[in-house]
């Protein structure tokens, strides 16, 4: 039996887990990541939209964790390329956001309003703001339909889930960190917890960070915490779309939840279900699939010449009053947790993650977590 004392456990290697783990080490705390890699881990099938530029159905309270998002990850990225990690996915691709028909576009005037404010209010991606019409936003996004017109963001940027996990797994690990692949086990007592066990081997961690994506409650059930956080499945679609760039195309976003995003060299995504009834089915069903294919042929009826690379499947960490649980775990003297984003956790991960790390380090946030508390008042059903 292999022990060890490290000054912060994190459970979960997911993009928040391994942003605490990553920022913790960076103050020179040892540090231990135990990840199971469950099927549908949400890292690494999301979307991975940064742009709050054009999210207009956001709370000030989730607006104020957005802001701190955009504005930590050219941080993140200056520290991941300290350590030769520059393979991201991180890129800056503008979003088209659009207006279908005449009846959409009457609101043009008010996304336009809307995002100006953003932008003067210093929420960044943003950038440029420019009302285009077809023909412009289809030579930007060439398979794109005859809309009737689009705001143009240029600053709104995307993140690959995949190869942000990766670049903080690497860059943890050259500072010192280690990752034990395998399932946790939390033993309590009292109000903290003693030790984690993790295959061969047993750590008596000073602080303990739970990030467990969905399986979140899983986790915080051993040590007798209930958190309200539950399994929103979402299929995404990703095509190729041979003889085509798309690296530079735009995102696609409209009144709609659904999007169309691009990655290198030839990649469409389109996405996605958010299906609150799924449990952890991993499986891609008929209707899933259709309503997405049905909505990208419907924006982009270019696609249609594409090939089905893939149907990505994830379960988000969806809380059950739309705001994730960050920070102390109640009841329990060393441990905190950092879940439950739903689908915006490539966003709001990082800076959410290293914000707890701090917390568990017994510095400050940085940043206002009070209305993220885990011990307020949530209906654990419904």
């Amino acid at each position: 039996m292999i022990t060890a004392s490290p000054d912060v456990l994190v459970i979960g290697g997911g993009i928040v887990g391994m942003t605490a783990a990553y920022a913790a080490v960076r103050t020179g705390a040892s540090v231990v990541v135990v990840d199971r890699a469950d099927q549908g881990q949400a890292t690494a099938a999301g979307a991975g939209i940064i742009s709050p530029g054009t999210s207009f159905r956001l709370t000030d309270e989730m607006l104020a964790l957005s802001r701190s998002a955009v504005d930590f990850y050219p941080r993140l990225l200056d520290w991941l390329a300290e350590h030769g990690e520059t393979n991201t996915g991180y890129a800056t691709p503008g979003v088209l956001f659009l207006f279908m028909n005449d009846v959409e576009f009457e609101r043009a005037a008010e996304m336009d309003a809307f995002a100006r404010s953003r932008n003067a209010a210093g929420v960044r991606n943003i950038g440029e703001i420019t009302m285009i019409d077809s023909g412009e936003a289809r030579r930007l996004f060439p398979p794109l339909a005859d809309v009737t017109g689009a705001l143009h963001l240029t600053g709104a940027s995307r993140v690959d889930g995949r190869l942000m996990r990766d670049s903080l797994r690497a860059a943890l690990i050259k500072r010192g960190g280690t990752v034990v692949d395998g399932a946790a086990a939390l033993h309590r007592e009292g109000s903290g917890i003693s030790r984690v066990s993790a295959g061969n081997r047993t750590f008596t961690p000073g602080a303990v960070i739970v990030s467990g994506g969905a399986w979140t409650p899983e986790v915080a059930k051993q040590i007798g915490t209930d958190l309200a956080i539950y399994p929103q499945r979402g299929q995404i679609l990703h095509f190729d779309v041979p003889g085509s760039r798309t690296t530079d195309w735009p995102i696609l976003h409209g009144l709609s939840n659904h999007y169309l995003l691009t990655f290198p060299e030839s990649r469409v995504v389109a996405g996605a279900t958010r299906e609150d009834d799924s449990g952890f089915a991993y499986a891609q069903t008929a209707a899933g699939v259709h309503s997405q294919l049905t909505e990208a042929l419907r924006v982009a009826p270019g696609l249609g010449t594409a090939t089905l690379r893939e149907v990505r499947i994830g379960f988000r960490p969806a809380s059950r009053d739309t705001k994730p649980f960050l920070g102390a775990i109640p009841g329990l003297d060393n441990a905190w947790v950092a879940s439950g984003h739903g689908p915006s956790g490539l966003q709001l991960g990082p800076v959410s993650g290293a914000a707890v790390a701090r917390l568990a380090l017994n510095q400050d946030a940085g940043i206002d977590l009070a209305p993220f508390d885990p011990a307020r008042p949530i209906a654990l059903t419904g």
